[in-house]
Order: C-alpha cells, then sequence, then structure tokens
C-alpha cells in the first residue's frame, strides 16, 4: 500500500454527510494530509447557512495538525467527495485553502495535491498559485 492509498483510506473513513444541525451540513467532502514527519491528519468540510462560516476540509486537516503537533509543513493531500480525485478540476483546493497554506508555511509550495488517483497523477500547491503575493514579504524576512 503506497501513501496515497493510506491517505485516501484514512479520509474515506469520515465520509457520511448530512446534517449537524438545521443550520450546519458537514462531511460532503473529506481530505487527509501527510505532515512533514509523515504523520496523517484528516478533515472534513462544514458548511453553514451563512456561507462565510464555511470551513474547507483542506483547511480543517491543517489546523488539525497544527494544533496536534505544532507542524505547519504539509507533504501530501488527497480531498474528494464520493470517489477519489479522477482528473480535471476534481480533489483540487479552493483559493481560500490555496492561500490558507501558502500562509501557513511557504514551504508548502511543494505540497503534492492529488489530481488523479487512478493514475497517481499530483500537482504542486505552487503551480496551483502562481506567483504568490507573500513571496517578496518572505524573501525581505529572511
Amino acid at each position: 500500500m503506497d501513501i496515497w492509498d493510506k491517505l485516501y483510506k484514512q479520509a474515506k473513513k469520515e465520509y457520511h454527510p448530512g446534517e449537524v444541525t438545521p443550520y450546519v451540513y458537514a462531511r460532503s467532502v473529506v481530505c487527509a494530509l501527510e505532515a512533514e514527519d509523515g504523520q496523517i491528519f484528516v478533515g472534513v468540510c462544514i458548511e453553514s447557512c451563512s456561507g462565510v462560516l464555511n470551513l474547507c476540509a483542506e483547511r480543517v486537516a491543517a489546523l488539525n495538525m497544527y494544533v496536534t503537533t505544532g507542524q505547519t509543513h504539509i507533504k501530501r493531500i488527497i480531498a474528494f467527495r464520493d470517489k477519489p480525485p479522477f482528473g480535471g478540476s476534481s480533489g483540487m483546493p479552493c483559493g481560500a485553502c490555496r492561500e490558507f497554506l501558502m500562509q501557513l508555511d511557504p514551504s508548502n509550495k511543494d505540497t503534492e495535491f492529488m489530481v488523479d488517483y487512478a493514475s497517481r497523477q499530483t500537482i504542486t500547491l505552487a503551480k496551483l498559485i502562481p506567483n504568490w503575493w507573500g513571496t517578496d514579504r518572505i524573501a525581505a524576512q529572511n
């Protein structure tokens, strides 16, 4: 079993969409990530009737990683609904997640996202968020 199988199976355990309350719906998107040290963390989307309060599965998984271990660097991420990513835009993070992951740790530019599970095609965060606005600020800080 390769790392992508492990990530998929951990995330799949969390997939069971449903209402939490009449105002909150959760678990329709799931995610698993591999942290720098090899630990796996999962996250689920949490959607409210007020969209500004929504949390994507990727951010929840990253926050679980940070709160549990203090780590900020992510090696790999898989996110999906009812089936693994199958190409195109399936499994791709939203703009808010892309931005959050870059701000969490600029080395996350090398994080691999699963594009197509069957073929093991991946893409890096750097390719998903080219010319990130924070690069100059990080360079000046160092």
